[in-house]
């Protein structure tokens, strides 16, 4: 008979340790609930509840990496656009993210998903490649005023790729190819006012100083001679050439 109350009392124990005795993680916090009502948080460690009575609801305070599905944005300009961004955020208050919310990680996601449609339905398209960082600013401080309820905190948020229809990507390569041309256009002008104005300017100087031209032309037979050309082509001075008109003139006259 003792064998017997002694065989129930182990059995009971063995019930009731599992049941009595927690152990919390150091990333986790324990929400316990006794009779229905909150009572509090516990944990890191080990702690006893009360079987039958209490409750307790483990929640994870490490930083969640949630990925937003692809929304289809339509964009201030009327372009539509698929978007996707991704979520880091963690539990800073577990008896509100227990109480005040069925599934914070499902509604986190959820309102992510509306916020982001909602967000980047109000910019242009440009503004979507152009001001990322702006724009996961924006996104950031509203979905975080809209969890901060539920004891959640959101660190980032950021838009992980914009993809654009095929018909855009080929307009917007049209209009860069074109953008090119025209700063090449540009610089090509801006390079030969900046040489007609050597020019003039070394014109000028050799109109004052006319052996300047001799030394010129000395300079180019030795850059013709450098390329070991079978012709040279010597260039006359025209001071010589009216020289020899003049020559040529008197002696007809005699």
């Amino acid at each position: 008979m003792t064998l017997v109350i002694v065989g129930v009392i182990v059995l009971v124990l063995l019930i009731l340790i599992p049941s009595t005795v927690k152990i919390v993680p150091e990333y986790e916090r324990g929400v316990l609930f006794r009779l229905g009502r909150l009572v509090g948080q516990r944990g890191p460690g080990l702690f006893l509840i009360i079987p039958f009575v209490d409750r307790m609801v483990k929640v994870d305070l490490r930083i969640v990496t949630m990925d937003v599905p692809s929304q289809e944005v339509i964009t201030k300009d009327n372009v539509t656009v698929r978007v996707n961004a991704v979520i880091y955020f963690r539990v800073v208050n577990p008896s509100d993210s227990v109480v005040k919310v069925l599934d914070h990680i499902r509604a986190t996601s959820q309102i992510g998903q509306t916020t982001l449609r909602n967000v980047l339905g109000q910019h242009e398209m440009d503004e979507l490649l152009s001001q990322r960082e702006k724009l996961n600013q924006r996104l950031t401080q509203i979905i975080d005023e809209n969890t901060d309820p539920w004891g959640v905190k959101v660190s980032t948020v950021e838009i992980k790729e914009v993809e654009l229809p095929e018909q855009m990507k080929r307009m917007m390569a049209a209009q860069a190819e074109a953008e090119r041309e025209r700063r090449a256009k540009i610089i090509h002008a801006d390079g030969e006012f900046q040489a007609s104005a050597r020019l003039a300017e070394a014109g000028a100087i050799i109109a004052k100083e006319p052996t300047t031209l001799q030394l010129r032309y000395l300079q180019t037979l030795t850059e013709i001679a450098a390329d070991k050309n079978s012709t040279i082509i010597f260039p006359v001075p025209i001071d010589f050439l009216k020289a020899l008109s003049r020559y040529a003139e008197g002696t007809d006259k005699k």
